[in-house]
């Protein structure tokens, strides 16, 4: 008997395939592709676009983006939002719209978050060659611009037949699907086969569940953790953002509670703890608080939960600086579990911190440590305060006042992003996280541009949630295009643009490094060559009106809390433009050592100094094996 069949192109095959599929944990069941983002062309436009058009918007909302690099960021935040239970599509035409998608496909897999990427590409029968903006390679004649994704994906698949869209589909959906092995995942498609019908068995568009398991620690790896623990007399939990996407807050909360563990955070993984708990020390490393690094250089036992030790995460290995630091390492993937070759206990973040706090019952810090380290913790919450005051409303803000004002104006239930710039290190020091999602930083990859897209995936996954673009003029300048989406999608999304006139964060650096700040300020070029004269005459606030936004400028504190406040009320997208100052109030210095390369031979004596400093801290830098 003959199966039934139903004919379709390959695009509405595609199409019709991810609307029934369902990822499900913990009984809750959601879509796995949620929506599609696309620019159309010439390599999806009768393809892709032809299919998403026929499906209709109940059964694929379809949202259009003005840049393909942000188009993924956008779908990025939308899946870390989610948990990375649901994810979002991005499709484009073949040429330079494939080649936008590699930064955000970058940043997706190395934040370990799900995207799914359609490029299209050259014809597979190869009928119209060369096509316009094929790539023509002198050797490799199967090469498109499209491979250029192979490195930064997943999974990656080219569908030249329409059958072989059925396994390539379905293991695009496993790897989307699976905690461990997710990312970003590419298709990629030839326009002459997305337009090619086929019979397609209708199987292939049952429902189709897949199951995110929370696998439970090995009994012998959980023994050997467990004795670990117990062995250690100043132990310390880093929790990353696995403890989020496995919503192990709870789990956390109650290990910290029935052992006295303190808890120091990567920038992924803020909000694992409340701010105001007594065992958070706020976040670790080069960008973390006085009091975690503290306790980071004296804990005999780090228990990473969900974190990849990143050289911010870990200091370039100079932090952890006890003689007989050992890790254990709480991670679902075991390539992460077994970095800083730690013990490992491969496990669900949540079933893991489950099944310590179950096996460690008894056990509990020495008083002496929980005192010392709550001790670290006040005093950090003292400079943080100091960094926030703003007694004259007159003032011009500084930076880490514009963060104290918004802190004052936000409820447990808004989210900040931000991504790159010196807000990350501000916010990763000083921002007090009240609830899980709140913190949202992007920094596996630390691209700027992310903020703005970023944002308005947030604001998809979570309608009615007050959400906030962290931009500083670097950033913003970078990546500006998706303020006409939000107009566009009417997504109530705020945009908290800070001018200081360059690249903060890497001016510091280069003056750290012996750079000198060469080449980070926006200002003329001046007679000698050099970028140190007057400031541009750049208006941001009146670019981001032109695109649509409503813009409120604040010159001073006073008026900064004010357009905070009426932006949080506000159902428009929203932009509030603020220069910050040079004097007062700002952020304490870095707690921890990154190792940052300085010139071996230089003439300039910046250089040379920094070359001496560099060399001492070098030498303190430590292989945990």
């Amino acid at each position: 008997m003959s199966r039934p069949t139903r004919r379709l192109t390959v695009a509405q095959a595609l199409v019709r395939f991810l609307t029934v599929q369902y990822t499900e944990r913990d009984g809750v069941r959601r879509r796995l592709v949620a929506g599609t983002w696309g620019i159309l062309g010439h390599g999806n436009v009768a393809g892709i676009g032809q299919a998403l058009l026929e499906a209709g918007g109940q059964a694929m909302p379809f949202h259009q983006g003005r840049n393909e690099q942000a188009m993924v960021h956008a779908a990025v935040g939308y899946a870390r939002q989610c948990n990375r239970l649901s994810a979002q599509a991005v499709t484009t035409s073949i040429g330079p719209g494939a080649t936008n998608l590699v930064t955000g496909a970058a940043l997706a897999t190395i934040n370990r978050l799900p995207v799914l990427l359609l490029p299209g590409d050259a014809f597979a029968t190869r009928t119209a060659e060369p096509l316009l903006q094929q790539l023509e390679h002198p050797v490799h004649a199967d090469v498109s611009v499209n491979d250029t994704l192979r490195p930064v994906s997943r999974s990656f698949d080219r569908v030249t037949r329409p059958e072989a869209l059925v396994p390539s589909a379905l293991r695009a959906m496993r790897v989307l699907a699976d905690p461990a092995a997710t990312g970003a995942v590419t298709l990629a498609l030839p326009q002459d086969v997305q337009a090619e019908a086929y019979d397609w068995p209708e199987e292939f568009f049952a429902e189709r569940v897949w199951p995110v398991r929370r696998p439970a620690p090995d009994p012998a790896e959980l023994d050997a953790a467990v004795r670990a623990v117990r062995a250690a007399r100043r132990p310390l939990v880093v929790a990353g953002g696995g403890v989020h996407h496995s919503e192990a807050e709870d789990a956390l909360r109650a290990l910290v509670d029935a052992t006295g563990i303190p808890v120091a955070s990567t920038q992924a993984g803020k909000g694992s703890l409340r701010h105001d708990h007594p065992a958070d020390l706020g976040g670790v490393g080069h960008t973390g608080t006085a009091a975690a690094d503290d306790i980071a250089r004296t804990a005999d036992l780090v228990l990473g939960v969900g974190t990849r030790h990143t050289d911010f995460t870990t200091a370039s290995g100079t932090l952890f600086a006890h003689p007989d630091v050992r890790f254990v390492n709480l991670d679902v993937n075991p390539a992460d579990a077994h970095k800083m070759a730690a013990r490992t206990l491969v496990a669900d973040a949540r079933s893991g911190l489950e099944a310590l706090t179950a096996a460690l019952a008894g056990y509990r810090v020495d008083a002496a440590y929980e005192a010392e380290y709550r001790a670290g913790r006040e005093r950090w919450e003292g400079a943080v305060t100091a960094a926030f005051r703003a007694d004259d409303d007159g003032a011009v803000p500084t930076q880490s006042q514009v963060l104290g004002v918004l802190d004052s104006v936000v409820g447990d239930e808004d989210v900040v992003v931000n991504a790159a710039g010196s807000l990350p290190g501000d916010l990763h020091k000083l921002w007090r996280a009240r609830s899980p999602r709140q913190y949202h930083l992007e920094y596996g990859y630390s691209c700027m541009g992310y903020e703005i897209p970023g944002a308005i995936g947030v604001q998809l996954a979570a309608p009615g949630t007050p959400v906030w673009a962290l931009v500083g003029d670097g950033t913003y300048l970078m990546m500006p295009t998706e303020l006409v989406t939000a107009v566009q999608e009417g997504l109530p999304i705020n945009v908290v643009l800070v001018q200081n006139h360059g690249y903060a964060s890497i001016g510091g650096l280069s003056e750290r490094t012996g750079g000198e700040r060469f080449a980070t300020a926006y200002r003329y070029r001046t007679a000698d060559g050099s970028y140190t004269g007057d400031p541009l005459p750049v208006d941001l606030a009146a670019n981001a009106a032109s695109l649509g936004m409503d813009v409120l400028r604040a010159a001073t504190v006073g008026e900064l809390r004010a357009a905070l406040t009426a932006a949080r009320a506000s159902d428009r997208p929203t932009c509030v433009y603020v220069e910050t100052g040079e004097t007062g109030p700002a952020a304490p210095g870095a707690a921890a050592w990154w190792d940052v390369p300085v010139a071996e031979v230089a003439t300039r004596e910046a250089a040379v100094t920094a070359r001496a400093a560099y060399e001492r801290q070098a030498s303190r830098v430590r292989r945990h094996l």
